[in-house]
């Protein structure tokens, strides 16, 4: 627990400045305004600032300090820091600028903070940061330009602008914080640690996060596992469209950027992934103060029939069902609803609807046991009384623990009743369809909090051959791997298709000839990546005239495509038919790891980037949601007549290969491409392969 930052008993500003302007007085002037705790300024020049002693050093305060703020310059900070350690400081805010952000030298300075907090045993936040807040213990050791209301959202920041910019919209909102930090460079302290604090905290029911990369990827899903059980996680992940700073050769590689495994780790860890700032706001305005629906089954009640009709299509957009009423439910609105008005769902009590039609109609729903959530919808014509309409929901909010989310549309007639639902603390959103996504972010999480983790999938395996070949191709500074390597596959029980290599043609006709035919011929190269491409690959071969044939040519368009590649020979395969192409890849993630792919396979997977990812190792149940979740997933269940594939061969093969890229760290890519699923039963086949190896 990390109580003695949020809740010091004393607190000193290393930097304090009497300069109004100066980020030094700024610091000190919220502390005075709201802590009651011991605050002592350190400043070597000054005798006292607004009326507080101050010290020339931290060593000569006579108490001992919960926590330092540091304001200097970045030269001075180590020292400070060092001043603190032995001072006795358990605790250290470092908000200065001008480490790693700002160059080698500043990155110099940034190692040496973290190597002297170490010694002493500090936990530091920072550096290059706004600071921390705490309003329920009136601690605001920032330099933001208000202090956070109180309430239970705890939010934590790479950036200190979108800090303040939230301060000001939950303030114009009424939204409260139960702590609020700016996580600046993570020297330390980093969204792990406090992830695991606000789970402890009492006061804290939501975590909301913007962040631009994690410090430790494997331990951030752990931790967000156990936290997301009590409490929803919310982020926002900058850098969405950053593609990885090493070059990639597989079709893995190439599809796999850093996104793809924050997106992957963020679905098996339980955090919510909101799209921007917006919807992190709007997500936890909801959670803040409404309960988690038990389903997905939602109403909509609305005055206008436009836009009941543009919320039932977001619904459905966003993976909601619209509520299919009780029979009771029907008749109670039919007794006192107009005639004109619709009485299934969305709910028009239409545009002359007065406040108390709207209860009527809002408590008849909330009762429908078919119902998990509301969206109420008012658009103010001219007889609207928008006041009261506000203050009827007001007086429902928490109601049978169903959860109601406003859209209130419009503009300055509609102003008044927003200020009600908001002093209210009833979400209300500018347009439906923010009404929904929120609405959908709730439902998600009463998932996520019943959602089980199942262990990775564990084989008997021949480990010790795969890494010797492995650890052989290191060795001899081979670092492309393709079918000659197979054996690696069959180490981990991955079935293969029958193969032999030639280096000439009379040895490949006499392998086709002891295969028998019809065969597949590739060339064989650790510079070819996508064999195809280069006409590398000859298929339906039936005698030995195709192979010469189909030898001689392929030779030929290899070297013309090219010309500088080096090739070692060619490999026959027996042909198989009847089956379904896919592809499973991996690329080593830097934050996270293995990330697995699969997809649609053989020349599709990049024309139609149709492929999932997720984080290994992997259960039997990821391996499942990763297949299922391709958009041509129906192709292998079997469409128009045709019978379904072996899925459960593919999950079989998935979780192996997890196990052997989690196993062997030096495989950097891997790439099945193409696995040749055959009908339900028969099992798939492992066609070709390529993978690439890192330094030894």
């Amino acid at each position: 627990m990390l109580e003695k930052i949020f809740d010091p008993d004393s607190v000193a500003v290393i930097g304090a400045s009497r300069t109004i302007g100066k980020v030094g007085r700024a610091v000190l002037d919220n502390l005075i305004n709201d802590y009651k705790g011991e605050i002592y300024p350190i400043n070597p020049v000054a005798d006292d600032i607004l009326g507080l002693r101050c010290y020339p050093s931290i060593l000569e305060v006579p108490q001992k300090v919960d926590l330092a703020v540091i304001v200097v310059p970045a030269r001075f900070v180590p020292d400070m820091i060092d001043e603190c350690g032995r001072a006795g400081v358990g605790n250290v805010v470092v908000i200065s600028a001008g480490f790693k952000e700002s160059g080698i030298e500043g990155a110099r300075l940034e190692r040496r903070c973290a190597e002297i907090a170490g010694e002493y045993g500090m936990r530091l936040v920072g550096p290059n940061c706004l600071g921390i807040i705490d309003p329920h213990s009136g601690l605001n050791a920032s330099f933001a330009a208000s202090m956070a209301k109180a309430g239970n959202i705890a939010l934590m920041s790479q950036s200190g602008a979108i800090c303040t910019a939230t301060l000001d919209w939950a303030d114009a909102n009424g939204i409260g914080f139960s702590r609020f930090v700016s996580l600046g460079n993570k020297v330390d302290l980093s969204e792990n640690d406090f992830l695991l604090d606000f789970e402890g905290d009492d006061k804290t029911s939501v975590i909301a996060a913007y962040l631009e990369g994690v410090k430790d990827g494997p331990r951030f899903m752990e931790i967000a596992r156990q936290v997301s059980h009590t409490k929803p996680i919310i982020v926002v992940k900058s850098g969405r469209t950053a593609v990885g700073s090493r070059a990639v050769s597989s079709h893995t590689g190439t599809l796999a950027g850093s996104d793809e495994a924050y997106t992957a780790a963020f679905l098996q860890s339980g955090v919510i992934r909101a799209d921007s700032i917006e919807d992190m706001l709007d997500y936890i305005r909801a959670f803040s103060n409404q309960p988690i629906p038990h389903g997905r089954r939602i109403a909509i009640l609305t005055n206008a029939g436009g836009l009941g009709i543009l919320t039932a299509d977001a619904c459905d957009m966003e993976g909601l069902s619209l509520a299919s009423f009780d029979e009771s439910t029907i008749q109670r609105l039919r007794d006192r609803l107009p005639p004109a008005a619709n009485m299934y769902n969305p709910v028009d009590v239409l545009g002359d609807a007065t406040a108390e039609m709207y209860g009527y109609a809002l408590d008849v729903i909330l009762e429908d046991p078919n119902v998990d959530g509301v969206i109420l919808l008012t658009s103010p014509q001219a007889m609207t009384d928008v006041k009261s309409i506000a203050d009827v929901v007001v007086g429902r909010s928490g109601y049978l623990d169903k959860p109601v989310l406003c859209s209130f549309v419009g503009g300055c007639r509609v102003r008044e009743g927003i200020r009600i639902l908001v002093d209210g603390q009833v979400p209300n959103y500018s347009f439906p369809e923010r009404a929904v996504a929120s609405m959908r972010a709730l439902c998600n999480y009463n998932d996520i909090r019943n959602q089980t983790y199942p262990g990775s999938e564990r084989f008997d395996v021949d480990e010790r051959k795969a890494s010797s070949l492995v650890k052989d191709a290191v060795v001899s500074s081979r670092r492309v791997l393709g079918l000659e390597s197979i054996d690696i596959l069959r180490s981990y029980g991955i079935p293969t298709v029958e193969t032999a290599t030639a280096r000439t043609l009379k040895e490949a006709v006499d392998e086709c000839e002891a295969m028998g035919y019809p065969v597949v011929m590739k060339i064989l190269s650790p510079d070819i990546s996508h064999k195809t491409d280069v006409g590398g690959v000859r298929l339906d071969l039936k005698n030995a005239g195709d192979v010469e044939r189909a030898y001689h040519t392929m030779m030929s368009d290899v070297r013309r495509y090219m010309p500088d590649a080096m090739v070692t020979g060619v490999q026959v395969q027996k042909m198989l038919s009847g089956g379904r192409e896919v592809i499973i890849g991996m690329n080593r993630d830097v934050q996270f790891g293995p990330l697995m792919m699969f997809g649609l396979g053989g020349t599709y997977v990049e024309i139609l980037k149709d492929v999932s990812f997720a984080v290994a190792p992997l259960s039997r149940s990821d391996a499942k949601n990763m297949i299922q979740s391709i958009h041509t997933y129906p192709l292998l269940t079997g469409v128009r007549g045709e019978g379904s594939y072996d899925i459960d061969s593919i999950v079989d093969v998935v979780c192996r290969i997890s196990q052997m890229v989690t196993d062997m760290p030096h495989i950097l890519e891997f790439e099945i491409n193409p696995l040749m699923v055959l009908p339900e039963g028969m099992g798939c086949v492992a066609m070709d392969l390529r993978l690439t190896l890192g330094e030894e």
